[in-house]
């Protein structure tokens, strides 16, 4: 008699691997809470006018603050030599100097920190052998792409030495945020695709939604990131008219459409408030048309999208109207996000036909 043969399921191999991926998924969140920190602490050091502070670029010794008064006085007479000090700041006194050297000093240990536990965890996760091979790789570039970040910090504060700058490149702020938020949002992907059984099955054009809505929350970060560097968020402090209209006068005043864009105050602040509607009706009409497609777990992710981006859209409008004060601010950019991780764990979720 022909016994047919049963695949057999190494049941100790399969908990080890599911116990190694959420040993992971612990050091990854823990990256995810430390990013999504960083970003608040650099819009706090942004929104003081910290960031120019601390003049040199030291990566080990730099981690030393000053201690004793001559230290400070050394750290001060290099300030003072910069154009935001002579513009701005020439009243400030040596207390004064010393809230706005923590607020960085505090930024760039903080960018340590999180290149450090990144790193252990990476050569912990790649020695022990507790993802794929492919996997490993990915978070080697996520790891570059972290590295790169921090070096265009550098390069930010460098543009606002520059004879004549009080504050760093505005262009080059965006970029430093941009690149933030695309580790935050890469870290949030390998986090929810580690710990996911299954994933659910949708046509193609349902995922390439749920993408396109990533896109949009990435994109209106970036405006938002040009709001901030151009202060453009303490002018037309009116909502939802600008100016006494719905389409100011004076958009995009230069020749050069990327000019205008990137340097005009009016044409930014609109552009922001344009995005903020086309994301909250894109997000609508995903959750409309998705409704029911997408079962209760997908349903629950949009419950939670619609109703982040609720609290945003109101964030955003106290923020204009309160004319920027450092707590609404600061939940705004916080709020943002949440919002795309949010965006980004539902695109994870989704696998097309």
């Amino acid at each position: 008699m022909s016994v047919s043969a049963v695949p057999l399921v190494d049941h100790h191999a399969a908990r080890a691997h599911s116990e190694g991926r959420g040993a992971v998924r612990v050091w990854l969140g823990a990256v995810i809470v430390l990013v999504f920190a960083m970003v608040l602490i650099g819009g706090a050091t942004r929104l003081t006018d910290s960031g120019l502070s601390i003049t040199e670029w030291k990566p080990v010794v730099g981690a030393i603050p000053p201690f004793s008064d001559a230290a400070w006085e050394s750290e001060f007479a290099l300030y003072r030599q910069t154009p935001q000090y002579a513009l701005m700041n020439s009243h400030m006194s040596l207390s004064e100097f010393k809230t706005i050297y923590w607020w960085e000093w505090g930024h760039r240990q903080l960018g340590r920190l999180i290149g450090l536990v990144y790193l252990v965890g990476w050569l912990w996760v790649t020695t022990t052998r507790r993802v794929e091979s492919k996997t490993g790789l990915v978070l080697f570039g996520m790891g570059l792409l972290l590295a790169t970040q921090g070096l265009v910090g550098w390069i930010m504060v460098a543009s606002g030495l520059e004879p004549g700058m009080t504050a760093v490149a505005p262009v080059k702020l965006t970029l430093h945020l941009s690149l933030a938020c695309l580790f935050f949002a890469s870290l949030v992907a390998m986090y929810v695709r580690l710990g996911q059984p299954s994933r659910i099955i949708v046509p193609p054009w349902m995922r390439l939604g749920a993408i396109g809505l990533v896109a949009l929350v990435f994109v209106q970060i970036a405006l938002g990131g040009l709001v901030a560097g151009h202060d453009a968020g303490l002018t037309y402090n009116t909502w939802p008219l600008m100016d006494g209209s719905l389409v100011p006068d004076g958009l995009f005043p230069f020749e050069s459409f990327w000019m205008s864009v990137v340097d005009d105050v009016t044409t930014i602040q609109f552009n922001h408030r344009l995005g903020a509607y086309l994301l909250t009706a894109a997000a609508v009409l995903y959750a409309v048309v998705t409704w029911t497609r997408v079962g209760p777990a997908g349903r629950r992710q949009q419950r939670m999208i619609l109703a982040v981006l609720a609290v945003q859209f109101v964030l955003g409008i106290l923020t204009l109207l309160y004319v920027v004060p450092i707590g609404l601010a600061l939940a705004h950019q916080g709020v943002a996000l949440i919002l795309l991780g949010a965006t980004v764990a539902h695109a994870v979720t989704l696998r097309g036909l």
